[in-house]
C-alpha cells in the first residue's frame, strides 16, 4: 500500500522540489557501479561510527543524495513529488530547501544517536522526505490522498485523509525501529522517526503564522479553483499564477 497522488494542488511551480528530484537522479547515475561510481558512494555515504570518530563528517550531509537501488530512489522521489510542492508553496523556495536539508541532518543525527558504532553504511532522503511528510501532516492533515492497495495480483486506488495516511506510515517506522535490531533491518528507521519529527517541528513556527488550527478549516490554504471536481483517479488541472 503506497500513496501516489494528492488532491492538494500547488499554485506555484515546486521549483526546489523539482531540483531535488533532478539532483536525487544524477547523483544515483554518478554512483552507479557500472560506471565505476562505486567508491563515491562509499565515499559519501553516511557512516555512524565514522562519524562518532569525528571522520567522514560529510557523510550526514551528502548521505541525502545516495541511493542504493531503483525501488530505494523510485519511492522516496515519489514521496518528494507528491508532498513537497504544497510545503514548499507555504515556505517558500529558499525556505523549503533550509527545511529539507534540517530535517535531513536531523534524521541523521537520530539515527547515529541510536547505533553511534555502526559500521553499516547510511544512504538515502528518506529521513528529509520524512520530515515533508511531517511538515505536512501538520498544514494539510485534512487533504485528501490516493492510496494503491496491491492485492497479489489485483490492486485497487481509494482515498484516505493524508493524517491517516502518514499516521500509518509512522506507526510502521515505530514498530520497525523497536522491533528490528539497527544491522539486521536493511532500513533506517530512527533516521525516518526523527526526520518526520523533525518536520513537524520545523513547520510548526509556520503552522503558527498561517493561523494555527483556523489554517486547517480553509481549503489546503487556498481558495478552490472555479469548476474543480475532486475523484480518486483524477487531479484537476490547476491554472498556475
Amino acid at each position: 500500500m503506497f500513496p501516489i497522488r494528492d488532491h492538494n494542488p500547488s499554485l506555484q511551480t515546486p521549483y526546489v522540489t523539482y531540483g531535488l528530484i533532478v539532483v536525487n537522479i544524477a547523483m544515483y547515475i554518478l554512483t552507479l557501479p557500472a560506471i565505476g561510481g562505486e567508491m563515491l558512494w562509499y565515499r559519501l555515504a553516511l557512516f555512524p561510527v565514522a562519524v562518532t570518530n569525528g571522520e567522514m563528517l560529510w557523510g550526514v550531509l551528502t548521505h541525502m543524495f545516495l541511493h542504493a537501488g531503483l525501488l530505494h530512489i523510485g519511492g522516496n522521489l515519489l514521496f518528494l513529488y507528491i508532498f513537497g510542492d504544497n510545503l514548499e508553496e507555504q515556505m517558500g523556495h529558499f525556505g523549503f530547501l533550509l527545511f529539507y536539508l534540517a530535517a535531513g541532518l536531523a534524521a541523521a543525527g537520530a539515527q547515529i544517536m541510536t547505533d553511534p558504532n555502526s559500521p553499516v553504511p547510511m544512504v538515502g532522503a528518506s529521513g528529509a522526505i520524512a520530515g515533508v511528510m511531517g511538515g505536512y501532516l501538520l498544514l494539510f492533515p485534512k487533504a485528501r490522498v490516493d492510496i494503491v492497495a496491491i492485492f497479489i495480483i489485483l490492486f485497487k486506488v481509494f482515498t484516505l485523509p493524508a493524517w491517516i495516511v502518514l499516521a500509518l506510515w509512522l506507526g510502521i517506522q515505530i514498530f520497525g525501529g523497536f522491533s528490528v535490531p539497527g544491522d539486521e533491518g536493511g532500513v533506517a528507521y530512527w533516521a525516518h522517526i526523527g526526520g518526520f519529527v523533525a518536520g513537524v517541528v520545523l513547520a510548526f513556527p509556520r503552522f503558527l503564522r498561517l493561523g494555527g488550527p483556523t489554517f486547517w478549516q480553509r481549503t489546503h490554504g487556498h481558495p478552490p479553483h472555479p469548476g474543480t471536481v475532486y475523484t480518486p483517479s483524477r487531479v484537476p488541472r490547476v491554472t498556475r499564477h
